[in-house]
């Protein structure tokens, strides 16, 4: 079962790559990073889910970043 969410965060990072950036990328590449630091937890590999909560935090950044400019872009 542990393995599956690996394979899962796997597949996604993958996926998110192939995107050229924007939100989906974001979307995606943060949903893997979620799973790695959720399998990183489980089989207690404590790199590999702190470099992922990082990667969780720097996609939120940019998410909200995203959002603030399309705001001063419409008002």
């Amino acid at each position: 079962m542990i393995e599956i969410i690996g394979y899962l965060a796997s597949i996604l990072i993958a996926v998110s790559i192939t995107f050229k950036g924007g939100f989906y990328f974001r979307i995606v590449n943060m949903t893997g990073s979620i799973c790695f630091f959720v399998y990183g937890l489980l089989i207690k590999s404590w790199p590999v889910a702190i470099i992922n909560i990082y990667g969780v935090g720097i996609n939120i950044f940019h998410l909200i970043r995203e959002k603030a400019g399309k705001k001063q872009q419409v008002g």
